[in-house]
């Protein structure tokens, strides 16, 4: 019983800090539109190129560009082209 609720306390605090982290990132943009009008650039050009802002190729770049995960790249992808550029692929 003791070490279900230590593994319940730990995974809770992790899933605490994964959110926060995301939230973060998020914030991060929607406090800085500029950055998100560069990755709408970049989304634009990769679209011109016939290459979604969804692909994993996009994903890479993102991910490496802002030394982020591949899953908070993408969700960020998302983010921004929800809210700044949804007329991007």
């Amino acid at each position: 019983m003791n070490s279900l609720l230590i593994t319940l306390i730990f995974t809770s605090f992790g899933i605490c800090q994964a959110v926060m982290a995301q939230s973060r990132l998020l914030e991060g943009v929607k406090r800085n539109p500029d950055e998100a009008k560069s990755i709408c650039e970049s989304f634009r050009e990769l679209n011109k190129k016939n290459f979604s802002a969804g692909s994993q190729k996009s994903i890479q770049t993102i991910s490496i560009q802002k030394n982020i995960s591949e899953v908070d790249a993408e969700i960020l992808s998302m983010y921004v082209r929800g809210l700044y550029c949804p007329e991007t692929f």
